[in-house]
């Protein structure tokens, strides 16, 4: 090995122990936050924003419902079996679901992902039903089916619930007028940091409609690949409801090259913007998308009259929303509270006065359940859960 190949290596191991490090502490940052009292949301939000986002699908069962102010230990009821009937949305879910095939990992038994598809379209359903004020948009199980993959269904249902009165809740007006309105953004984005690149889009007449699947989807629908879909999920449930709008703006940013070498014409712009790339650096446009939204907040570029013409309910609602997460109590004090309502109120047997058979019939319903619906994370699932406590499964099935 030469001079310069070990300098390389040696260089390489440096980074690579730094990666390690930055890590663990991230761990450790996150198990201090989730355990102090109230519990260190900021703490959270930076972990889910700085590079590598919750790291695991694990962390992600922990953190993404102290993101969204969610108690874990007072979930709402499965769907009932009559969720579907009369419902105005039924047809029309359901063939959005019946092609969301690709959606699933792959690999995957068809059992298993029907089973996932049925309680794909009882959460949709069960959550507009309870939410008269919002309405259905193709493109929402995209949002709903992440969240399935990673947490189960009951999660899902309080996560996507709380998720649809806030950062979504433009998108799920009758109109499209709320979401065309937060598109309106991106091209004022694009004349503060680029204008040669405005003036250009501007020309070919492109609009924003090429942006349309990923801000409604948050990328769900048009990224192949789940762990960056993921790794964007904890980006924006840690901020701005319009994030994903500045997101959207680096890519375009990143890409400036590409599309003003292209024809300036409508259709040829709108072709390559379109189909968006695959290996783009996720980290450095998360960054970038952070600095932009610092450099250039909503309230700035809301001073064109071109976005003052409408009221943004998520934008509006967001101040009084992060101050709910602030005022969170731990897992351990919420999970101490069940066991008191159970002791007093609904006379639950405990896990002491529990035979051992009836203590393995229950681990075994546990994860049988969630194996049904999460297939390979299914180990991973019941641990989590069994450490946090066995009222959880209870309630969990």
């Amino acid at each position: 090995m030469t001079l310069t190949q070990r300098k390389t290596f040696t260089q390489g191991q440096k980074k690579l122990g730094e990666h390690v490090s930055l890590k663990k502490q991230k761990l450790v940052d996150i198990h201090q936050a989730l355990n102090s009292d109230p519990v260190g949301i900021e703490t959270l939000r930076r972990a889910a924003v700085t590079e590598g986002g919750l790291l695991t699908d694990d962390i992600r069962r922990k953190v993404w419902p102290k993101l969204l102010s969610v108690n874990v230990y007072n979930l709402p009821a499965k769907p009932g079996k009559d969720v579907r009937e009369n419902h105005k949305d039924y047809n029309q879910v359901l063939l959005d679901v019946r092609r969301s095939m690709r959606r699933f990992p792959r690999g995957m038994r068809v059992d298993e992902r029907e089973v996932l598809q049925e309680q794909l379209i009882d959460i949709i359903l069960d959550i507009l039903r309870r939410n008269p004020q919002l309405h259905y948009y193709q493109g929402y199980h995209d949002i709903v089916v992440t969240f399935l993959l990673v947490v189960g269904e009951r999660m899902t249902l309080a996560l996507v619930e709380k998720l649809s009165n806030h950062h979504l809740r433009d998108f799920m007006d009758p109109t499209m007028d709320s979401t065309k309105h937060i598109l309106n953004y991106l091209m004022p984005i694009l004349e503060q940091v680029q204008p040669e690149l405005h003036d250009f889009m501007v020309r070919a007449e492109v609009g924003t409609i090429f942006a349309l699947s990923w801000l409604i989807t948050w990328y769900g629908h048009v990224l192949s690949d789940f762990r960056h879909v993921l790794r964007l999920y904890d980006f924006f449930l840690a901020s701005h409801p319009f994030m994903p709008i500045y997101f959207a703006a680096v890519i375009v940013l990143h890409r400036s090259e590409e599309v003003m070498s292209t024809d300036c014409d409508m259709a040829s712009v709108h072709h390559l913007l379109s189909q968006i790339p695959q290996d783009l650096p996720y980290e450095a446009l998360v960054t970038r998308a952070q600095n932009l939204f610092t450099q250039c907040p909503p309230t700035q570029l809301a001073q064109s009259a071109a976005l003052q013409r409408r009221h943004s309910i998520a934008f509006s609602s967001f101040k009084e929303f992060q101050i709910t997460t602030l005022r969170q109590r731990p897992d351990s004090i919420l999970r101490q509270q069940l066991r008191k309502r159970h002791s007093t109120h609904l006379a639950l047997p405990t896990p002491t006065s529990a035979t051992p058979t009836a203590t393995k019939q229950l681990i075994k319903m546990a994860v049988w359940g969630i194996s049904a619906t999460l297939g390979a994370a299914a180990l991973a699932v019941a641990q989590t859960a069994m450490d946090w406590a066995p009222e959880f499964l209870l309630r969990l099935f």
